[in-house]
């Protein structure tokens, strides 16, 4: 594959805010280092994407105002050119639109992109550029949106699910489906009946294609994104209504592929997350100065070195304490700290904690 096959973009604006308070306003997840590697999540998805890239001038980075100061300080060798600064987050159709604009200006609209989001966690890179290098191979060979889906291993109900229709062919070794349907996160029962029939895979929010052709189904199913980006660029920004590229295209689109994909993915959603990246079947989790006694299935996050957790007869709990905030939470529970911080947002005193 030559150096120019494949453009990455990475989609850095997202918030991360179930892991407050290790997460905040200027520093959302995908800035912290979560598997003790001492490297960002965004740090590893940019080093992940170098080779596939040719290197940093091929490699692009689209990002909200808020933070974009954070990713050139934490991506030094990223030229100022492929930061793409959102005036403010819109959700992924109007970022992956402005995003596909932008790279065929430069390239041309035969360019195959990449989206990847700047918050995953891959186990497996050779795996990894394999599959993509497949979907870059199908993108360049007909008009297809290729999507990365991961073969579930348990029935998760935090994800959408693509159910893969007709086999197309083989790329790399790889088989490739038509896509039947893309769904929303399902219920117990229903993630259930999904896995048991062998056709479904997770939504990765990942996918491949030509430019040209991305922006041509824009133009048929999200005429009210791409127009006003087409006419006035990123001064239309704030008029964009706000959708993912799931609702915007994926879900009408006939052109949608997808690769079933085995190569060690997690969302890293919430922080349940770490117990499922601790290879070993620990006890508890502990990233910082954790004392226990009688405690079992706890995670704890110290951010500060020189702080100790103790936990004592206590289970399931996450603990996090960083800074001015302690977060003591039900393993179960996570899903909620959103709505925690919704009650802190009108709250001067409680504001500068978010």
């Amino acid at each position: 594959m030559s150096n120019h096959s494949l453009v990455p973009v990475i989609l850095a604006g997202g918030k991360g805010e179930r892991f407050w308070p290790l997460s905040r306003k200027h520093r959302p997840k995908q800035f912290l280092s979560l598997d003790g590697s001492g490297k960002s999540l965004l740090q590893a998805t940019a080093e992940r994407l170098l080779s596939l890239a040719g290197g940093w001038e091929n490699l692009w980075v689209i990002t909200s105002a808020l933070i974009a100061d954070g990713v050139r300080e934490q991506l030094p060798q990223l030229p100022e050119a492929n930061l793409l600064v959102e005036p403010e987050g819109r959700d992924t159709a109007p970022a992956v639109a402005w995003a596909t604009l932008e790279v065929s200006k430069r390239y041309g609209k035969e360019t195959a992109i990449g989206f990847f989001p700047a918050d995953h966690w891959i186990g497996d890179q050779q795996g990894f550029e394999k599959t993509l290098t497949a979907a870059t191979e199908l993108a360049l060979t007909k008009p297809a949106i290729v999507t990365l889906g991961i073969t579930p291993n348990y029935p998760s109900t935090g994800y959408g699910y693509i159910e893969q229709g007709q086999l197309d062919n083989n790329y790399e070794g790889l088989p490739v489906y038509r896509v039947s349907r893309f769904t929303e996160k399902p219920d117990q029962q229903t993630a259930e009946s999904f896995i048991e029939t062998g056709r479904y895979s997770w939504n990765s929010g990942m996918f491949i294609f030509r430019a040209g052709v991305v922006l041509d189904e824009l133009e048929t199913y999200a005429p009210n994104i791409i127009h006003p980006l087409l006419e006035k660029g990123i001064a239309a920004y704030e008029q964009l209504e706000k959708k993912s590229i799931d609702y915007a295209l994926m879900e009408k689109t006939q052109l949608a592929y997808v690769i079933p994909a085995n190569f060690g993915w997690d969302d890293l959603g919430d922080w349940n997350a770490l117990e499922r990246l601790a290879k070993e079947n620990q006890k508890n989790v502990a990233i910082g100065h954790h004392i226990e006694q009688d405690t079992q299935g706890a995670i704890i996050y110290a951010s500060n070195p020189d702080e100790v957790v103790v936990t004592i007869g206590v289970e399931d709990v996450v603990i996090v304490r960083d800074g001015n905030v302690t977060l003591v939470v039900d393993k179960n529970h996570t899903q909620q700290i959103k709505q925690v911080l919704k009650l802190l947002q009108g709250d001067p005193k409680l504001e500068k904690l978010l």
